[in-house]
């Protein structure tokens, strides 16, 4: 079969499309006939050895795919031919992948295999961040940085979904249009962020995936007993935190790190899904996409999200050999 491989940690652009063979389905696996695979920011950091993840080269990448079921383990809900959404964690960028039966899950009919390949990582992200880590009650007010990137649009998205006011802030009026188009009530641009949103009103929430030189004024954006969420570094640099802040308003700076969480949960991963389908069915959550790419185009694909050129999300398809 043909996969996406790092040989060499030099970056995107090493990447290569190879012919390796064909994973062998373990008994607690399935293995899926993949149709599409989500690229993300981790896989771009793969590609440069500087992930916590460090396989020993050559591997294939990529950690979330849709497609279809070749094979089930006995006993499964799972049969051939069933369309699934999936999280193998490593092997997605591949026309064939094997993942734990406990990480794949039914894709409604209403859900193309492009939009399916984009919400395992980043959706199941925000429903834990915005759920279990920052306990979100409708009406609420969220703020979303990097509203117009993949963690971002999803968590606007969902955060509207489960009735939440949401003000994204992002760097460009295009990133804007991004943003209101995925369902952010108010945009702010990221430069002087922190006045034009205490002009609209303090939050309960902040979801930060991206970190750097934005975080202190995130905090100001706070209300009394707001919780701010850090789910990454995009930004590049990683931010500490005075703590006095956090006694004198009564603020939460809390970590989200759902992999290390919900992976190692027998069902939990299953859960989160049931909760998102209504909302997957009803098109309430539907990601965004900017750009699609064949898997001969692995390498395109990921510059462009280490270039910073991406809004959403990007996806490589498979073409179906039938």
């Amino acid at each position: 079969m043909r996969a996406v491989q790092v040989v060499t940690l030099d970056g995107p652009s090493a990447v290569q499309v190879r012919e390796v063979p064909e994973p062998v389905r373990q008994p607690e696996q399935v293995l899926i006939d993949v149709r599409a695979a989500g690229v993300n920011f981790p896989d771009v950091l793969q590609s440069k050895g500087l992930y916590q993840y460090k396989p020993d080269p050559p591997f294939t990448l990529g950690s979330e795919v849709a497609g279809v079921v070749r094979e089930a383990p006995d006993g499964s809900p799972l049969k051939p031919g069933d369309r699934v959404a999936a999280f193998p964690g490593t092997g997605a960028f591949a026309e064939v992948v094997a993942a734990h039966a406990d990480h794949v899950l039914p894709l409604p009919d209403e859900v193309g295999f492009a939009a399916g390949a984009c919400l395992p990582m980043n959706y199941l992200t925000a429903h834990f961040a915005l759920l279990v880590r920052g306990h979100l009650r409708s009406g609420q007010r969220v703020l979303v940085q990097g509203a117009a990137g993949g963690v971002g649009t999803a968590c606007v998205q969902l955060a509207a979904a489960l009735g939440a006011h949401v003000v994204a802030v992002v760097s460009t009026d295009a990133k804007a249009a991004v943003a209101k188009a995925a369902g952010a009530h108010d945009t702010v641009l990221v430069e002087g962020f922190r006045d034009a949103v205490k002009a609209l009103g303090a939050v309960d929430v902040v979801v930060d995936p991206v970190g750097g030189d934005r975080f202190t004024d995130s905090l100001r954006c706070l209300a009394p007993e707001g919780r701010l969420l850090v789910i990454g570094f995009t930004g590049g640099d990683i931010p500490t935190v005075k703590v006095n802040r956090l006694l004198l308003n009564n603020i939460d700076v809390v970590g989200v790190g759902w992999g290390g969480y919900a992976l190692g949960r027998p069902g939990y991963v299953a859960g989160q899904w049931a909760e998102l389908e209504p909302h997957l069915r009803s098109g309430a959550v539907d990601p965004v996409i900017s750009a699609s790419f064949p898997l001969e185009r692995a390498a395109e694909a990921l510059s462009r999200i280490d270039e910073r050129q991406v809004t959403g999300k990007v996806v490589l398809e498979v073409d179906d050999p039938r």
